[in-house]
């Protein structure tokens, strides 16, 4: 498994920090990856470290408490800083407790976890503050290229829109098999962590939902826009439970909700926010990512990092003089000197003297694209 350094340099500075070091993100993201190699690190220095894996009920068959949890670690560390390693640990009841009396102990303490329970409200309000997380996401493209070369595979840019950034998916040679894997995936998502975690009653409904959000993942609505459009479908459900159903959503990993400012009133607008389940490349480049409202034209991304703003606009083709026009006219009014980029899928370069197009290919396979075009502008 390739070594995801974007993650592991955010880590390194708490290796030794009293904090308890929690990683988060959903399902099969490569978060026991990072953990395995933060604990190669920590273990050229040291050879206190103790891990235990949750979902490796064989070996962890003797811990059912946060009781056993501390015992267990009284009896296997050694003198000095000891370093734990909990993976999954949301799976035994009043975790929390275990991580908050092991700090005490002067454990070094770092621990994984995918569903909400690991960082729904009860929990950080426990941990008093006491901790710092880490998100991963799945592969963005240049991670998965090099995944993929690391095991005698390609994977190429289209491979990688359609199917998404899952690390094992790959492993499969098939497209059947990865068909399959990714289906298992949702299905133990929706399922495991969501319907059965918060007890879902419409089932039925909320996988409608649910698709509903996925598939419109670019558009901006509400939770009433939403409702709205369900119960125009047959499918009856209130505003107030859509709200809900998208706050499970988002604590599962499943999507992200991207705040959207208004240009006009110099304020994010919290009514109506832009969801997206995939904008991996522009959170992992290190951007910080809100919808931009211009003078009631609604701009993708406003995507800002080291004191610069980058407004992007993101459109299939804008080979029709349509599209063209609604998706260039989104820049007007703002000053010459900000930086405005559209990325499309076509071969054709649609730069202006004010805009700069980028192809989605270059964009995915190069992650310093924004960077050179800022250097241009």
């Amino acid at each position: 498994m390739i070594k995801r350094e974007k993650y592991i340099s955010q880590i390194r500075g708490f290796y030794d920090s009293d904090l308890i070091k929690v990683i988060t993100g959903v399902r099969r993201c490569g978060k026991s990856v990072i953990m395995e190699q933060v604990m190669e690190e920590v273990g050229k220095k040291t050879d206190n470290i103790i891990y235990l894996d949750f979902e490796d009920r064989f070996s962890t068959s003797g811990i059912e408490t946060w009781q056993d949890i501390v015992e267990y670690i009284e009896e296997n560390k050694k003198k000095d800083l000891c370093y734990v390693f909990l993976d999954e640990v949301q799976t035994i009841d009043d975790w929390a407790t275990a991580c908050k009396t092991l700090r005490r102990r002067g454990c070094s303490v770092f621990i994984t976890g995918s569903n909400s329970k690991l960082l729904s409200r009860e929990f950080t309000k426990e941990l008093s503050g006491r901790y710092v997380s880490f998100r991963i996401r799945p592969f963005v493209y240049s991670e998965l290229k090099e995944y993929a070369e690391e095991l005698r595979k390609e994977v190429s840019i289209s491979d990688y829109l359609i199917w998404g950034g899952f690390p094992k998916r790959i492993e499969f040679d098939t497209e059947d098999e990865q068909r399959n894997y990714i289906r298992d995936l949702d299905e133990t998502i929706v399922v495991n962590d969501i319907i059965n975690r918060y007890k879902i009653k419409k089932v039925k409904e909320f996988r409608k939902v649910v698709d509903f959000i996925l598939i419109s993942n670019a558009r901006i609505y509400s939770a009433n826009s939403i409702a709205s459009y369900m119960n125009s479908q047959g499918v009856s459900c209130s505003s107030n439970t859509v709200q809900k159903w998208i706050g499970y959503l988002e604590e599962a990993y499943v999507i992200d909700q991207i705040n959207r400012f208004s240009a006009k009133a110099k304020r994010k607008l919290e009514q109506s926010r832009k969801l997206y389940n995939v904008y991996n490349e522009l959170m992992f480049r290190g951007y910080e990512v809100s919808v931009y409202e211009n003078n009631n034209k609604e701009i993708d991304f406003l995507a800002e990092k080291d004191n610069k703003k980058y407004y992007v606009q993101v459109a299939y083709s804008v080979a029709e003089e349509k599209t063209y026009n609604r998706e260039f006219n989104a820049f007007n009014g703002l000053s010459q000197i900000d930086k405005k980029i559209i990325i499309t899928n076509d071969d054709i370069d649609y730069s202006t003297s004010n805009v700069e197009h980028i192809r989605l290919k270059e964009f995915i396979d190069n992650p310093s694209t924004i960077k050179s075009i800022c250097k241009k502008v």
